[in-house]
């Protein structure tokens, strides 16, 4: 696979991620251990040298399900995880309190088995916390060694502008996809004014883009979908117009809908890197082929303005999720 850079001080990554949420904060029934270090290596063997992990995954298990997945291929992967979210009474807080952090920075070595992180994140922004002081942390940990390259989740323009201002920013992570459009805004120009790189999560919608989920879908308790306002039936009546653009367009590429989304998201700017989950070796696969699929400059216009003409209804997130996007 060819990698892509992310960030002024270039951190080398492939066109394609894996983020490893799903694999111990499952949507439903959580996979088998054993499965998701096969998936791990092999992805890893097929060249998704990108691994997206975070403290607060399992909690704490995903890093430890990384750590010892990815150990064989130490050298060759670059893992970026995540802190600032706390488990109190068994819901995640945020908490972006510099002393917090650190600890949080040493707990993800451990977990990791790593000296240095190749990427760290603040999960969410803490409101109660000048993004001034977490920068300065940052810079911190970088000169002590602790981390190489530093990055945001799912933060405001201002606020990303205000760190960089300290210490440059490598990567900020925030849902992209062909029906999260709102990084189109503000977000994308700003970032390539800095020189910062993307990181999308959920690129594609959280399985809803794949076609493999329809109105009769049943997401079963566990499943975090089953309450987000977009995958309830009035709204997915809507929206599944957008799945069947996408199927249209993959027939003519004679690719997967998975494939056109993510070929999508690699067409918008070099600087982009998608990091879709699966538990599934298949669909590491599919997904790793999407960065085969070329849009001729019609083709990429005709897709986007399609996709334009389709309203999206409901929020991605729940009203308590959006608080903790700072949305």
């Amino acid at each position: 696979m060819k990698t892509r850079t992310l960030g002024a001080k270039k951190l080398e990554v492939s066109e394609i991620g894996l983020g490893a949420m799903g694999m111990s904060l499952p949507y439903g029934e959580l996979p088998d251990k054993r499965e998701m270090i096969k998936v791990l290596q092999e992805a890893v063997e097929l060249g998704e040298h990108f691994i997206d992990t975070a403290e607060v995954y399992g909690p704490y298990t995903n890093e430890e399900l990384i750590a010892e997945a990815l150990a064989p291929y130490k050298d060759e992967v670059v893992i970026s995880t995540k802190g600032g979210i706390k488990i109190i009474d068994g819901k995640q807080v945020v908490d972006g309190r510099p002393e917090e952090l650190e600890k949080s920075v040493e707990g993800s070595l451990k977990r990791l088995k790593l000296e240095a992180l190749d990427l760290y994140f603040l999960h969410r922004v803490d409101l109660n916390v000048p993004i001034e002081d977490v920068a300065l942390t940052m810079q911190k940990l970088i000169k002590a060694g602790k981390i190489k390259h530093w990055g945001l989740s799912e933060a405001g323009i201002q606020t990303i502008r205000k760190a960089h201002s300290i210490e440059p920013l490598t990567a900020v992570e925030s849902e992209y996809s062909l029906w999260t459009r709102g990084p189109e805004d503000e977000l994308l120009p700003t970032l390539e004014e800095l020189g910062i790189g993307f990181v999308p999560f959920s690129p594609l919608g959280k399985g809803f883009l794949t076609g493999k989920i329809d109105l009769d879908t049943d997401f079963g308790t566990g499943d975090a979908r089953s309450i987000l306002p977009r995958f309830q039936k009035e709204a997915m009546e809507v929206n599944i117009r957008l799945v069947e653009l996408i199927k249209q367009v993959a027939e003519v590429k004679q690719a997967t809908p998975a494939q056109i989304a993510l070929a999508w998201i690699l067409a918008q700017k070099p600087w982009i890197v998608p990091i879709p989950g699966t538990t599934k070796i298949k669909r590491v696969k599919e997904n790793i082929g999407a960065a085969e699929i070329r849009f001729t400059a019609e083709e990429l216009e005709q897709l986007t303005q399609a996709a334009d003409q389709i309203q999206i209804v409901g929020h991605r997130y729940t009203p308590e999720l959006a608080k903790r996007a700072g949305l």
